[in-house]
């Protein structure tokens, strides 16, 4: 067996910030993964406030008063931010799935790309609707 002892080396937690930088490819490919699951839950959102329309006026009354209070304006704001984010990452990999914009420095800037579209499209969504 190996001696350990008279290793130096960081053990592999202690590897991000000195020792090592992540990736813009996998800071969004990471980011797109969690933004599908919150999508997830934001249609169960809006699914609880159809069926609340379709169950009764007083139980919509107290759905949409939840959803349409600043933390449920709140939560609609980051849904549509992760709907725009999932969706941009889509295209991302529908040109790498072509075999376009593989090179690491493209790959950053798209990466890049996502974050500020996403940003600039849910403000014009924001505005918009």
């Amino acid at each position: 067996m190996a001696d350990a002892k008279g290793d130096n080396r960081p053990l592999s937690p202690f590897m991000f910030g000195q020792y090592y930088r992540l990736q813009m490819t996998a800071l969004s490919s990471i980011m797109v993964r969690i933004t599908g699951n919150a999508l997830i839950l934001a249609t169960v959102l809006i699914v609880w406030w159809l069926l609340a329309a379709a169950t009764s006026s007083s139980y919509f009354e107290v759905v949409d008063g939840l959803i349409t209070c600043w933390l449920g304006d709140l939560i609609m704001f980051f849904s549509a931010w992760a709907l725009w984010y999932h969706l941009l990452g889509g295209l991302r990999h529908l040109i790498w799935d072509f075999g376009y914009c593989l090179e690491v420095a493209i790959s950053e800037k798209m990466g890049y790309g996502m974050f500020i579209g996403a940003t600039v499209l849910t403000i014009f969504t924001a505005i918009v609707v």
